[in-house]
C-alpha cells in the first residue's frame, strides 16, 4: 500500500503520457520500408489499389477508435483507455507479422488486422493529448503537449531505422519483423502507464476532489496555484452540472461550442489532407518514380526525413511558447504549400529538370511541417475543446484526421499511377493554401490562457454569432 502511495515525479508523467505518439509514429513509419519487401513477396508491384489499401488500413481502423476512445474515456478515464489501447496494439502487431502466405487473401487478411491495430492507433491520437492538455500548466502547455509530437516522430525514425537495418534479411522476413516488432513499444507503453494517476480534471469531474489535489500535487509545485487550478475547475464543472446538460453529438456543434468544435477539428483534418503522409509512407518509391532507382534500395531517404522531423519537433518545443499557435501555422502553411506548387512550375517552365528537384521541396516541406502543423494540431485538440465535451470532440477531430490519412495514404498510389508526381504534389499545396485561410478565418489564438479561459472565449463567440449573424 505505501508502495502506491509513492510520489510520482512530473517527468515520469509526462514522459509517459506522451510515450503513446510513439506506437502511432511507428506504425506511420514502419510501413514505409516494409512496403517495397511486400510488394515482391506477395507480387504486388502492379496493384495500386490494394497497395493503398495495405497501407491505410490502419487510418481506417483509426477513425473509428479515436471517436470511440474519446466517447468512453468521459467514461472510463484517459489512463484506462490508453492501457487498453497498448494491449490492442501489441495484439495486432504480432498478427501483422505473423501474415499467412495464402496468396491473394493474404493480402486482405492483412488489411482486415491492419484495420483492428488501427483501433489502438486512432484511440492514442485522440487520448494523449487530451490526457497531456489537462496535466500540463497553461504555461507550459504548448510545450509539453509538443512532447507528443516529439514521440511520435522518434517512432517514425525509430521505425525507418528498424527498416534500414532489416532491408538485407530475405524478403519475407524482413518485412514480417519490421510489422511485428512494433508491438515491443506498445509493451514498454502498457509498462509505463501502469504507475500513471488519472487526469486531475476527470478525477473532479467524477467527484473525487481528494486524488485531483493530490495528482496535481505531483506536477504543480505551488500551493496556492493547486487551490487555483481546483477552484477554476469545480467552477466549470458546477455551470455545467446547473444546466444539467447531457453531451450527444448534436451538443458538438450547438451554439456554445460551434466555433471551437469547428476550429479543433478543422485543423485536425486539414494537418492530413495536406499530404504529409504521402511522403511518409511513400518516399522510397517516391525516389524510385523520380529517378528509377529500386525503391529498396532507397531506404536512407525515410531516415533522413525523420530526422528532419525529430529535430523540428525539438524546434518547436523551443519555440511553443514564444510565438502564437496562429502564427506558426499560417507560416508553415503557406512554406509548405509552395513546396508542393514549386516543383510542378519549374517542371513546366523547364522539362529537363532534375528529377530530385521534387526530393529538396519535399525536405523542405518536411522541416516546416515538423515544428508548425505537426505538433500545433495536437496541441490545439488537446487545449480547445470545453472539458463537458473533451473526450467526444477529441475522438471526432482524431477521426477527421485519420479519415484525411487514409484517403491520402489510399489514393496516392492510385494518382502517381495515372499522372505527374508533381501535379499529384502541387494539388496538396493548395490544400495547404486553404488551411492557413482556414486558420486566419476561423481558430481563436489559445497560447497562454487556460483551458477554461479558452472555453469562455469559445462561449462568448457562439453568443457574438447569435447577436450578429451576418458577422
Amino acid at each position: 500500500m505505501a508502495k502506491a502511495e509513492k510520489k510520482i515525479s512530473s517527468a515520469f508523467i509526462y514522459f509517459f503520457g506522451s510515450f503513446g505518439g510513439i506506437l502511432f509514429g511507428y506504425d506511420i513509419g514502419v510501413m514505409t520500408g516494409a512496403l517495397p519487401f511486400l510488394q515482391a513477396d506477395w507480387h504486388l508491384e502492379n496493384a495500386a489499389s490494394l497497395v493503398g489499401w495495405i497501407t491505410s488500413a490502419v487510418m481506417f481502423g483509426a477513425i473509428f477508435g479515436g471517436a470511440l476512445a474519446g466517447q468512453l474515456s468521459d467514461k472510463f478515464g484517459r489512463r484506462k483507455m490508453i492501457l487498453m489501447s497498448a494491449i490492442v496494439f501489441m495484439v495486432f502487431s504480432v498478427l501483422s507479422g505473423v501474415s499467412p502466405d495464402m496468396g491473394e487473401a493474404s493480402a486482405y487478411y492483412l488489411i482486415i488486422v491492419r484495420m483492428l491495430l488501427g483501433l489502438a492507433v486512432g484511440a492514442a491520437s485522440a487520448l494523449v493529448p487530451a490526457y497531456m492538455s489537462e496535466m500540463a500548466p497553461a504555461k507550459a502547455r504548448g510545450r509539453l503537449s509538443g512532447l507528443n509530437q516529439t514521440m511520435i516522430v522518434s517512432g517514425m525514425l525509430l521505425s525507418y531505422v528498424v527498416d534500414f537495418l532489416l532491408k538485407d534479411l530475405p524478403g519475407e522476413w524482413a518485412w514480417r519483423l519490421m510489422l511485428g516488432l512494433a508491438a515491443v513499444p506498445a509493451l514498454i507503453l502498457f509498462l509505463g502507464v501502469l504507475r500513471l494517476p488519472e487526469s486531475p480534471r476527470f478525477l473532479l469531474r467524477k467527484g473525487d476532489e481528494a486524488q485531483a489535489r493530490k495528482v496535481l500535487s505531483y506536477i504543480r509545485k505551488n500551493p496556492a496555484e493547486i487551490d487555483q487550478e481546483l477552484a477554476s475547475i469545480k467552477e466549470t464543472a458546477k455551470e455545467e452540472r446547473q444546466a444539467n446538460q447531457k453531451t450527444s453529438w448534436s451538443t458538438l456543434f450547438s451554439g456554445k461550442y460551434r466555433y471551437l468544435v469547428i476550429a479543433g477539428v478543422g485543423v485536425a483534418a486539414f494537418q492530413q489532407f495536406q499530404g504529409a503522409n504521402a511522403i511518409f509512407y511513400y518516399i522510397p518509391l517516391i525516389v524510385q518514380k523520380a529517378t528509377g532507382q529500386a525503391a529498396s534500395s532507397n531506404l536512407m531517404w525515410p531516415i533522413v526525413q525523420g530526422v528532419i522531423l525529430v529535430v523540428g519537433s525539438l524546434v518547436y518545443m523551443w519555440i511553443a511558447d514564444k510565438f502564437n499557435r496562429r502564427t506558426l501555422l499560417m507560416v508553415g502553411g503557406a512554406v509548405m504549400g509552395l513546396s508542393f506548387i514549386l516543383p510542378a512550375v519549374i517542371n513546366w517552365m523547364m522539362p529537363n529538370m532534375n528529377p530530385m528537384t521534387i526530393v529538396v521541396f519535399l525536405c523542405i516541406y518536411v522541416a516546416f511541417y515538423s515544428f508548425t502543423w505537426a505538433p500545433l494540431t495536437w496541441v490545439l485538440v488537446g487545449e480547445i475543446f470545453p472539458l463537458a465535451i473533451r473526450g467526444r470532440a477529441s475522438g471526432l477531430a482524431s477521426s477527421f484526421n485519420w479519415i484525411g490519412s487514409w484517403l491520402v495514404g489510399l489514393i496516392f498510389p492510385i494518382m502517381t499511377a495515372s499522372m505527374p508526381q508533381e501535379a499529384v504534389f502541387a494539388i496538396f499545396g493548395i490544400i495547404c493554401i486553404l488551411g492557413v485561410l482556414f486558420v486566419k478565418t476561423c481558430v481563436p489564438e489559445t497560447r497562454g490562457h487556460t483551458l477554461e479561459e479558452i472555453e469562455e472565449q469559445g462561449t462568448n463567440h457562439g453568443r457574438v454569432k447569435a447577436s450578429n449573424p451576418e458577422n
